[in-house]
């Protein structure tokens, strides 16, 4: 799995974000059940997971700020 990076996360639709989201969280699981540690693996998809819920955090503060004005 490649890095995703934040540049390729605005380029993503909210649809596939959310995509994104439960694949990764998938990943992250079937890969906790075959290693019972951590590895650098699972520490690249816990990012990604941030970098996406961060996005989809912001990108839900900006519309809530849009109705305000």
């Amino acid at each position: 799995m490649a890095v995703l990076r934040n540049s390729d996360i605005k380029k993503m639709s909210s649809q596939e974000k959310e995509t994104k989201l439960r694949e990764l969280k998938l990943e992250l699981i079937k890969g906790s059940v075959q290693a019972n540690k951590t590895n650098s693996k699972s520490k690249e998809i816990k990012r990604a997971v941030s970098r996406l819920l961060t996005s989809i955090k912001l990108n839900s503060l900006k519309k809530e700020l849009k109705k305000t004005k």
